[in-house]
């Protein structure tokens, strides 16, 4: 079973940067392809960012694309999300996800296992 905990989220400025964490504490995620998805208040969740397995290869939806940054540490069973440049709109709860599979997906059925979340707060 694959568990996975976000942290790192807060308030920050407009600007600002924030790396967000993203841990399993079950079994090992070094064969997962992992994504990154948000969700803002009264929205759906949304695609940021995935990155497979190896490493090797990520994608990121175009409003975060050349500020955000996916990458991944297997030997701690950790990926991080580095956000520079934080908008407003990039308000809202960020959630790690896991697939099976360990190609990227924009699309949040096809990845297996969810964190609770983190809360990533830009003033303006």
């Amino acid at each position: 079973q694959v568990q996975l905990v976000e942290s790192g989220g807060g308030l920050v400025q407009t600007g600002g940067s924030l790396r967000l964490s993203c841990a399993s504490s079950g079994r090992a995620i070094r064969t997962y392809a992992m994504g990154w998805f948000r969700q803002a208040p009264g929205k759906e969740r949304e695609f940021v960012g995935a990155i497979s397995w190896r490493g090797s290869s990520t994608n990121y939806a175009d409003s975060v694309k050349g500020r955000f940054t996916i990458s991944r540490v297997n030997t701690k069973n950790t990926v991080y999300l580095q956000m520079n440049s934080l908008k407003y709109e990039d308000t809202g709860v960020y959630y790690c996800a896991a697939r099976n599979l360990g190609v990227t997906s924009s699309d949040s059925d096809l990845y297996d296992y969810w964190g609770q979340g983190t809360q990533v707060t830009v003033s303006s």
